[in-house]
């Protein structure tokens, strides 16, 4: 259970301010709050979640024990570097088709490698509890989907910038003590 935990906490943080997270809010500002862009959004953050988790499957069936939480350290350091390097764009997106399956690709690439997946990835393969995290993932993946459709007009704070930023910086320093600690430093 402190894997679900654990994993839920850390997609939220990681996913404030997201690239997704910022697609959907703007256009929910642009066109009103359209159920399809929802659904749209939620079925993403749900298949992006499930791929995360099963390449945790997979990765952690290859690895020995102690090479696992170095790799969960790496893919925490990833995940605060993105969240620390890839700001999203503020602007409203264009969007002239109203497609949501152009919605849909956009979304699936945006999230497939944003940090929110990164430590569904990295939290399944370091607890050895790949579908713990991908369960966490997903219910992240839904309520932060969810808020951005919701509420767009949070995503245009400042806030939501410095909040970002934060917990790429605390990904980042939680990577980096995983990791000297696996190697025996501290």
């Amino acid at each position: 259970m402190p894997a679900f935990y654990l994993t839920l906490i850390a997609v939220l943080l990681a996913g404030i301010g997201a690239r997704g997270q910022m697609t959907i809010a703007g256009l929910a500002r642009a066109q009103g709050a359209r159920p399809g862009v929802l659904i749209v959004a939620l079925v993403s953050a749900v298949l992006t979640a499930l791929l995360a988790a099963w390449a945790a499957h997979a990765v952690l069936a290859e690895l020995p024990p102690p090479a696992r939480m170095v790799f969960a350290a790496m893919a925490l350091g990833l995940a605060g570097l993105e969240s620390l390097a890839l700001a999203p764009r503020r602007d409203d997106p264009r969007e002239p088709t109203r497609s949501l399956g152009a919605l849909a690709l956009v979304l699936l690439a945006q999230q497939v490698t944003d940090a929110a997946r990164f430590l569904i990835f990295g939290m399944g393969v370091g607890l050895a509890a790949p579908i713990a995290s991908g369960a966490a993932g997903v219910l992240g993946g839904a309520v932060l989907a969810g808020a951005a459709w919701a509420f767009p007009q949070v995503s245009g704070m400042s806030a939501v910038r410095w909040i970002r930023r934060t917990a790429g910086g605390l990904l980042a320093i939680a990577a980096l003590v995983l990791f000297l600690s696996q190697i025996g430093i501290l």
